[in-house]
C-alpha cells in the first residue's frame, strides 16, 4: 500500500485530500509546517509526496530542492499560483506533476494514481535499453552515460526511457506524455519542455559532447545518443 505524505498548511485541504486517498487505498501522513517535512519525509519515506508551495517557515521550492538533493521520490506541486512561471519554477526543480488550487480531491487522486503506476511501471520491467553510450537499467531505475552515473527524477527518467526506446525518432509533446504518464494531460505539454531542459543539464554536466537530445521545431524532440568509445575500441579489437 503506497504511502502518501501531504505538506499543506490548510486544514480542510489535509482533511479532504487525506479522506479521498485512503479511500483510494493509500495511506496518508500529513505535515502543516514547511519545518516539518524533511523530518517527516526522513521519518515516514513515503512513496509520493504532495507539496504546497506557500507553506509557513519553509517554503516548498526549498523543500522541493532539499529533497531533489538526494532523493528521486514523486513530487506532486500544490499551489494557488496559476502563473506559467510558478509552474516551471516547481518542474525545474523536479516535480513531477503542478496541480493549481482550487482542485477537486478526486483529481488529485487520479494524478497520483497516474503517477505511481509510472512508477510501478518502470520497475516492474528488467531490460537494459542502450542507445549508444546511454545505458538504462529500467529494473534498477538507474542510468549511466559512458561511465557517469545520471541522478535523474522519475519525469526525466520516464522521458529519457522513451525518447532512448526510439531513438532516432521524433516524438511529440503529447506522445512523451502519453509515454510517461499514460494521458496527455490538457494544457501540460509545455510542462515537457522544462524536463527536457533538465535533462539537457545534467547530460551536460555527465561531459557529454554533443546535444544528444535534439529539438525537431514545431514536432517534438528527438534523441541522438553519442558513441561510447568503449565499444568503439571493443568492435575494432574484434
Amino acid at each position: 500500500m503506497a504511502k502518501i505524505l501531504i505538506v499543506e498548511d490548510e486544514p480542510q485541504i489535509v482533511r479532504g485530500l487525506s479522506l479521498y486517498l485512503e479511500r483510494a487505498g493509500y495511506t496518508t501522513t500529513s505535515v502543516y509546517d514547511g519545518a516539518q517535512a524533511i523530518p517527516a519525509f526522513r521519518q515516514e519515506k513515503p512513496d509520493l509526496i504532495l507539496l504546497d508551495l506557500n507553506l509557513p517557515n519553509r517554503d516548498g521550492v526549498d523543500i522541493c530542492r532539499a529533497i531533489r538533493s538526494d532523493s528521486a521520490v514523486p513530487i506532486i506541486m500544490l499551489t494557488a499560483r496559476s502563473d506559467e512561471m510558478d509552474r516551471l519554477l516547481g518542474l525545474e526543480l523536479g516535480a513531477d506533476d503542478y496541480i493549481v488550487k482550487p482542485f477537486s480531491p478526486r483529481e488529485v487522486v487520479a494524478r497520483v494514481r497516474a503517477v505511481l503506476r509510472r512508477v510501478g511501471g518502470v520497475l516492474g520491467e528488467t531490460d537494459v535499453v542502450r542507445a549508444g553510450a546511454l545505458l538504462i537499467d529500467t529494473a534498477a531505475y538507474r542510468v549511466w552515460l559512458a561511465e557517469s552515473p545520471l541522478k535523474l527524477t522519475q519525469s526525466e527518467f520516464e522521458i529519457l526511457l522513451a525518447l532512448a526506446r526510439h531513438e532516432g525518432q521524433v516524438l511529440s509533446r503529447v506522445q512523451l506524455l502519453e509515454e510517461t504518464q499514460g494521458i496527455a494531460y490538457e494544457g501540460y505539454e509545455r510542462s515537457i519542455d522544462q524536463h527536457i531542459k533538465n535533462l539537457r543539464l545534467k547530460i551536460r554536466k555527465a561531459g557529454s559532447p554533443t546535444k544528444m537530445i535534439e529539438t525537431v521545431y514545431g514536432v517534438g524532440y528527438r534523441l541522438e545518443a553519442p558513441i561510447d568509445p568503449a565499444v568503439t575500441e571493443k568492435d575494432h579489437a574484434a
